[in-house]
């Protein structure tokens, strides 16, 4: 099965995005990274990531935009310059609510926007409503990369 791949910088909310896909009941596998340079490492499948069968290409990638160094706008734009992963679905997954964010990131590619709720029951609603149209419903997601 191939997993979800999980960008943020930030240790707490990667510890309450994977307890709310438990809680949500998401059967994929969640791989977390904490930067841009290893989000694209794993993506390109270099380095520690170089073993596809134990790094495979994700199904989905939720991609938080403020995180130290490579920013999530520039592993948007890598991942849709890149002809191997090019057709990822990419949801953007950010505090941010900035009309200048959600413009940018549609405009690099992003499949979706969504706004990190505060709590963690709103997140399993969330996790729970991307798991019933990104992995369950959409076809086309599910025959990419």
């Amino acid at each position: 099965m191939r997993p979800i791949l999980y960008v943020d910088d930030e240790p707490d909310d990667i510890f309450f995005m994977v307890r709310a896909c438990k809680r949500a009941g998401l059967e994929e596998p969640i791989e977390t990274v904490s930067d841009g340079s290893e989000a694209i490492a794993y993506l390109s499948g270099t380095g520690k990531y170089a073993n596809r069968l134990r790094y495979p290409l994700p199904r989905l990638v939720l991609l938080d935009l403020n995180i130290v160094g490579i920013s999530g706008f520039e592993i948007l734009k890598f991942i849709r310059a890149t002809p191997a992963v090019a057709n990822l679905p990419v949801l953007v997954m950010t505090s941010s609510n900035q009309e200048s964010d959600i413009r940018r990131a549609h405009a690099l590619g992003a499949n979706g926007y969504l706004v990190k709720p505060g709590k963690i029951e709103e997140l399993v609603r969330m996790i729970q409503a991307m798991r019933d149209y990104w992995l369950a419903c959409d076809r086309f997601s599910g025959n990419r990369a």
